[in-house]
């Protein structure tokens, strides 16, 4: 299997530096065997938020656009995992990602929504990116973001 730097190569990606938390809290906490990252918004290379993915799902912001930010969310976490770890080969598997979806009272799509970030880990880790996952509709979001996805990693020492 390729190594996880090479597959992102090969999609194109490129990781961003890990953003700093805006609040009091940390970006992640490494334990032996355990990787939990907060919350990443859909923040893009330049660490802004881009106009289309600020609003809520549903009423505002088209389901393409959800998905797209919530990919980004994802592409977040991988960034501070490699902040974090230093090799994101130590990642032995992404055991669960929660997102939260900024969304309008009736919008009820949110697993699709979601789907951004976890197709994005499947892609990347492969099967080590198969994980359990929490997707939640929300009133509101930090900077007015439409997606926001959490993770926790298992990893070796």
């Amino acid at each position: 299997m390729a190594t996880i730097e090479a597959r992102l190569s090969e999609l194109g990606i490129t990781l961003p530096p890990a953003a700093a938390p805006v609040a009091n809290y940390v970006a992640f906490v490494l334990g032996r065997d355990t990787l939990v990252i907060s919350g990443q918004l859909a923040l893009g290379p330049d660490g802004k938020l881009d106009a289309a993915h600020k609003g809520k799902l549903g009423a505002d912001v088209p389901g393409e656009a959800g998905r797209a930010a919530a990919r980004n969310c994802a592409i977040n976490l991988l960034a501070q995992a490699k902040a974090a770890l230093g090799d994101l080969e130590r990642i032995e598997r992404c055991v669960r990602l929660g997102g939260f979806i900024n969304a309008a009272p009736d919008f009820t799509d949110l697993a699709l929504i979601m789907n951004g970030a976890s197709d994005l880990m499947v892609e990347v880790l492969g099967d080590r990116g198969r994980h359990a996952r929490s997707t939640v509709g929300v009133a509101s979001l930090p900077l007015g973001c439409a997606v926001e996805v959490e993770a926790l990693f298992s990893i070796r020492a």
